[in-house]
């Protein structure tokens, strides 16, 4: 019992010391260190191996303390209930990991094959379901930190494997015993570092880029207090209006204009107030603006990014295709809404199936509206369908202070990172971001102050290797690490380690 709880001790520290790697502490060694001490707290001490029953346990409380830090954001909108139940609910996909990693981690090696399978699980839980919850992916937490160079290679899946592997690493060099065992768990800690490192050489490379764009980002900047649903909606508008109309007096020479989402929250194609509104804003910019909107079609409602040009000109659309669920969908609608009374706050939007570009002034833009920024095809299509230049409109007003808009912008660099294009991030109360292809953002606003930003970007063209072949490079990694996990929990069970007083013998490869 007294072991048991040492490595419950342990786990719940792993947990807190992976949050510390999440944007804006952006402590990105603290991953290595936190995920190195779970794989440690699932290692056999002295003769002691972890039960099944221990290891989902110790994944557990590692779980639930790194989500219950990670996502007081979503409180911001529906209170404690939902975000606790949500924290849990993504916990439970950690019985898995516990499982197959206190299996795995009985083998001399394991260390080397745990990484594989905890991105197994990472898929699962940001796949299943309803889309899954990409938005915790321990990736995230490396964006300033050199595996962050990893993302042309592999995008989200190579940084996650790299970053367990390391703290892997770490753990078993420490508690292994046996010097063809510790050689290979320093290499295990190093090489990822090292090859990130000779990676970072290839980042942002001018040789691909076709042109250059004058971009804008407009922040309007939403009211506070103190009107109803109906006049939010116009304030909003209005100060977005507001703002490019003063960019505009300031600055001639603008080739694209992007507003955030929820900007214009009224559906300009049915109030003609709306319309002129939007249309006094790119006559005066005198450059096509593209507009976050709410829409209606034969198949019902979108959230919409649309395209305005000058001359009362309208241009393509993206339609929000990974909509949030339990938010901008309720799926299973009727069920859930025997339990609460949240449900009624969830909208029903429905998922468009476009290329995920938009052409602006002769510029291919690849949007990926807000949430969309978490998924690793909605930039990889729009740039596989010509995207030059990327943008991430979101609205982050809901969530007041909160650490939501910086986790967010994290995704957006690594993002720019991953598809060697400039990414510009608008929101409606900020952050709003310049973002280079290097992952460095060169402008950004306060929260809730209306600004403008405004650079010279970068077109780029091409393909990286990730968003070639990241997803099937993801798919061997879950399955290497899913045929691992099978193999270790099969051998665990035909072939059980006789407990030897002063002996420390390992089950398996």
């Amino acid at each position: 019992m007294v072991l048991t709880l040492a490595r419950l001790v342990v786990a719940g520290l792993s947990g807190l010391l992976t949050y510390a790697a999440i944007e804006p502490r952006g402590w990105w060694w603290a991953a290595i260190v936190g995920v190195g001490l779970l794989y440690a707290s699932l290692l056999p001490w002295g003769t002691r191996h972890v039960t099944a029953r221990v290891g989902a346990l110790l994944a557990v409380a590692h779980s639930l303390v790194l989500y219950l830090l990670t996502l007081p954001w979503i409180g911001e909108l529906v209170g404690s209930g939902p975000y606790i139940a949500l924290a849990i609910w993504l916990s439970v996909y950690a019985i898995l990991l516990g499982i197959g990693g206190a299996a795995v981690a009985r083998w001399k090696y394991g260390f080397i094959a745990f990484p594989f399978f905890y991105l197994a699980v990472e898929v699962l839980r940001s796949s299943v379901p309803f889309g899954g919850f990409s938005w915790v992916k321990l990736a995230w937490g490396q964006i300033d930190g050199p595996l962050a160079n990893l993302a042309p290679w592999g995008g989200t899946s190579l940084i996650t494997a790299a970053t367990v592997l390391c703290g892997c690493g770490l753990a078993a060099l420490l508690i292994q015993r046996g010097w063809k065992a510790k050689s290979a768990a320093f290499l295990a800690a190093i090489l990822p570092l090292a090859s990130a490192t000779v990676a970072g050489l290839g980042i942002n490379r001018d040789d691909s880029t076709v042109g250059e764009a004058k971009v804008a980002a407009i922040q309007g900047n939403v009211p506070r207090m103190g009107l109803d649903f109906a006049g939010q909606r116009q304030a909003v508008l209005n100060n977005h209006v507001a703002e490019t109309k003063k960019l505009a007096a300031r600055d001639k020479d603008i080739d694209l204009v992007i507003w955030p989402e929820n900007s214009s929250d009224i559906n300009p194609f049915r109030d003609g107030k709306a319309a002129s509104a939007i249309s006094g804003a790119v006559d005066a910019i005198d450059a096509p603006v593209l507009v976050g909107t709410a829409t209606r079609d034969e198949v019902g409602a979108r959230n919409t990014m649309q395209v305005f040009a000058p001359g009362h000109t309208v241009g393509d659309h993206h339609y929000k295709k990974y909509l949030q669920p339990f938010g901008e969908t309720m799926p299973m609608r009727d069920f859930f809404a025997k339990f609460s009374d949240y449900v009624n706050l969830a909208g029903d939007f429905k998922p468009g199936d476009g290329p995920g570009v938009v052409s602006m002034a002769g510029v291919p833009v690849g949007v990926a509206t807000c949430y969309e920024v978490s998924f690793d095809n909605a930039f990889r299509e729009s740039v596989k369908n010509g995207a030059q230049l990327l943008t991430t409109p979101t609205n982050n007003a809901t969530f007041g202070y909160s650490d939501m808009t910086y986790q967010q912008l994290a995704m957006s660099r690594l993002r720019a990172m991953e598809t060697d294009r400039a990414v510009v991030v608008a929101a409606t109360s900020g952050v709003s971001a310049i973002v280079h292809p290097d992952g460095h953002v060169s402008q950004s606003t306060e929260i809730f102050t209306p600004d403008a930003l405004v650079e010279q970007l970068p077109l780029r063209s091409g393909e990286t290797f990730s968003v070639r072949f990241g997803s099937p490079l993801q798919w061997l990694m879950v399955i290497i690490g899913t045929v691992c996990a099978l193999v270790a929990l099969r051998t665990n069970r035909l072939r059980r380690t006789p407990r030897r007083s002063g002996t420390d013998t390992y089950v398996g490869a």
